[in-house]
Order: C-alpha cells, then sequence, then structure tokens
C-alpha cells in the first residue's frame, strides 16, 4: 500500500470518482489507499460537491509550506501514553474529526469534540484544549458552548475552581436523547401547520406526512437509546477472555 501524501495523479482520480458518485471506500480501494485518507482529503478540500483536484493539491502544498517553519510545542510533541504511536494517533483524530464533520458538525467543534474523546482522561481545561488544537482562546470557548447546548460535553470545576470540559460514558446517550427531544419539537410544530394549512390540503397532507414520519424516528431514537444505555457503562472484554461466560473467564 502507497504511503506518504496523495499526489496530483491520485487528486485527479479522486475527483473522478466522486464525480461518477462513487463511495469514498470505492475510490480508496481503486487507489490502493485507506478509505480515511480519501474522506479527509475531500472533506477538507470542499466536500463532495466541492472537491477540485487542482486546488486541493496547492492547498495541501501551501498547508505544508507553512508549517515548515513551526516547531513542534504543547502536548502535541509530547510521547504518547500506553506505547501508543504518535503519528497514528494523531491520524486517527483527524479522521475521527472528519467523519464528524461529515455528519454535520461544525469543523472546530468536531476538533474540540474528537481531542476530548480521546483524552484518556476524558476531560480538559480550555487552555489545554487550546493548548492542543492551537487556537484561540475564543475559539475554544465557542466550540465548548456549542457542544454544551447539544447536550454532547459537561462542564464542572476541578480542585483548582478551573473549569473543565468532559466526555463521560453517559455523553453519547444525552446527546441521542436531546436529539430526539429535537425531532418531538419539529413533530409538533408540523401538527400546528396542519392545522393552520388545512388536512385536506396538499401542504397539509405534505406537513402531516413529515410529523408521522419524524414522530416514529424521535420514538425509535428514544427507545433504542434506552435499551442500549447500558453498553455505554460495560467493559468491553479483554483479548484472550470468553465475552459469553459471566465475569470474562470461559466455561470448561
Amino acid at each position: 500500500m502507497p504511503g506518504g501524501r496523495l499526489t496530483q495523479p491520485e487528486r485527479q482520480q479522486i475527483a473522478t470518482g466522486l464525480a461518477d458518485g462513487l463511495a469514498y471506500a470505492e475510490i480508496a480501494r481503486r487507489l490502493d489507499r485507506p478509505t480515511s485518507t480519501v474522506t479527509r482529503e475531500v472533506m477538507r478540500n470542499g466536500g463532495p460537491t466541492g472537491y477540485r483536484a487542482d486546488l486541493a493539491h496547492r492547498a495541501t502544498e501551501h498547508r505544508a509550506h507553512r508549517r515548515k517553519p513551526a516547531a513542534p510545542r504543547g502536548t502535541a510533541a509530547a510521547p504518547q501514553a500506553h506505547g501508543r504511536d504518535a503519528e497514528a494517533v494523531r491520524a486517527f483524530e483527524e479522521t475521527f474529526t472528519t467523519v464528524m464533520m461529515a455528519s454535520g458538525m461544525p469543523k472546530m467543534m468536531a476538533r474540540v469534540m474528537a481531542c476530548l474523546t480521546l483524552a484518556d482522561t476524558g476531560s480538559l481545561t480550555a487552555s489545554e484544549l487550546a493548548d492542543r488544537l492551537q487556537v484561540s482562546p475564543a475559539s475554544i470557548s465557542k466550540a465548548v458552548t456549542f457542544l454544551d447546548s447539544q447536550d454532547l460535553i459537561r462542564r464542572e470545576r476541578d480542585d483548582r475552581r478551573r473549569e473543565r470540559y468532559t466526555v463521560d460514558d453517559d455523553v453519547w446517550y444525552q446527546s441521542m436523547m436531546a436529539s430526539a427531544r429535537a425531532i418531538a419539537q419539529i413533530v409538533e410544530t408540523a401538527r400546528q401547520g396542519v392545522t393552520v394549512l388545512g388536512s385536506d390540503t396538499p401542504a397539509g397532507n405534505r406537513l402531516e406526512n413529515v410529523a408521522r414520519f419524524l414522530d416514529f424516528v424521535s420514538e425509535t431514537t428514544s427507545r433504542a437509546a434506552e435499551q442500549a444505555r447500558d453498553i455505554l457503562h460495560t467493559k468491553p472484554p479483554v483479548a484472550g477472555e470468553d465475552a459469553t461466560a459471566p465475569g470474562g473467564s470461559g466455561s470448561s
């Protein structure tokens, strides 16, 4: 499998693949590259509808040139815990960020969320986030305000009275429930529209169908989140153990 940066011909193949409606995985297979490489390349250079091979190549060269004089600073250059490969961790964090951006999360919010999720503590201060991501405190403040409003993080004070931002085991459950509540609000509003427009009109029928669809989605999301909540508090089995046996020990 080839390594290193994408070449201009490879970027042209990506652009052609996108124009042909190919999935990222198929484009990556044709390039003999990881799917994450193609995903990052597209999302950081205009997305699937705005990607242009020549512009992407020039932008990458510009970023590489701009980074050259900068010396590593802060914790980004520090050795990784648990014997991790620092470059592999950095690449995965970028991939995780890109995937969250593809789901609709703004870039800085996705970067902060990825940084918190990948930290073993699951908790960082604003200054620690700014240092790790090499951005301004104002950018961090805006991002955590958004994430807090979506119930994706929680705020707490440490023993030094510093505000910390935390991603805990329950945060994804809380976020799913918040999403279900938001959908339920759309359902209620759509049904108000049916009354205003008339249930026997084309627009009224359309809104009623939207309400019925989203009502089902909201209820299903809430029910699934409740049923799966325990997964967030379950320790994965240790490698080599029988996950089906109580306590992780296999039957003899």
